[in-house]
Formats: structure tokens, sequence, C-alpha cells
């Protein structure tokens, strides 16, 4: 007798086509409407790990929140330190040997205190090199940026208690 098939495997991709969407949109309409970056790349990684994986500690909205403020003082912290808070960034300046201190630097310092707090959340890397790197890098951006994280990190959770998904308020379960 062959094994039953099922047919939910694509409940999964749909779920993840549906809620990658719905926070984009949701994100990118306020984009649309203040002129701010509330689109940025690493929003991508952390909206896949919301909706793809949802009880997962690296996708609960502790880790999401801490991470990418982590992540983003991290960057801007180097930004500062390095000289570079007010130049071009390294896509309109190209790199520099300065430019690398600055993005090795925010990184290092984004992994070593997300592994203090226990908070991992990889795609805060992203984050704080796109801060280091200069892509965002004024005061009102990060804030932008912040608030963005919060946004979508909200948009996802909804989406999946409202698909029956359970994710966390706030904080995975302790495993073990």
């Amino acid at each position: 007798m062959p094994p039953e098939i099922d047919e939910t495997p694509s409940r999964p991709a749909v779920r993840a086509l549906a809620g990658s969407a719905v926070a984009v949109v949701v994100a990118g309409a306020i984009a649309l409407l203040t002129r701010q970056p509330w689109l940025f790349p690493s929003l991508g990684p952390a909206i896949m790990l919301h909706v793809e994986q949802p009880g997962r500690p690296e996708s609960s909205p502790r880790n999401t929140v801490l991470g990418h403020l982590v992540a983003l003082l991290a960057g801007y912290a180097f930004l500062v330190l390095t000289g570079l808070a007010h130049r071009p960034s390294a896509l309109q300046e190209g790199m520099s040997g300065v430019r690398i201190v600055a993005a090795a630097g925010s990184l290092a310092v984004t992994a070593a205190v997300l592994v203090l707090l226990k908070a991992a959340h990889p795609p805060a890397g992203a984050t704080t090199l796109i801060v280091s790197l200069g892509l965002l890098h004024t005061p009102v951006q990060l804030v932008v940026a912040f608030a963005a994280v919060l946004l979508v990190t909200a948009v996802d959770l909804l989406f999946n208690r409202a698909t029956g998904r359970p994710m966390p308020l706030w904080a995975a379960p302790k495993e073990g």
C-alpha cells in the first residue's frame, strides 16, 4: 500500500508568501507616505524568519528588537569613531581601510553583544553593515529603521497569530 500523500506542504509556502508580502507592503506604504527608509535590506531576512520559523528564538520579537537595536547602535558608533558619519556611503565613495575597520568593528561588537544577551538574530549582522557602510547613517534614518523593525515584527506577530502559527509575544520559551 503506498503511503498517503499529504498535500499540506504547500500551506507553509503560501503562508510564507502571504506573510512576507503583507509585512513588506505595510512598511513600503509607510515609506511612500513618509519618504523615509521604512524598507531596508535586512528586514527581508527578519520577516522570513518570522513567517517561516515563528517559534524559534532567533525569530522572537525579543531577539529581533534587541538584535537590530544593537546593530544600529554599533554601526553608528563605528561610523562616528572612524570619522565616517558625514561621509558618502561606501557605494558612492568606494571601500577604504577605515571603512573596513568600521564594518568589522560594528559586526564584531554586534555579534559579541548579542551572544552576551543570548539574543541571536542573524539579520542584525546585515543591519550593522548597512549602517557602518553608510547606507543608513543619519540619526533620523536610524530611528526610522528601528521603527520599521518594530512595525514588521508587530505585523508578523499579528499575521502568525491570525493564521494559527504560534509566535511568542516577546521571548521564545527556553529550550531544554
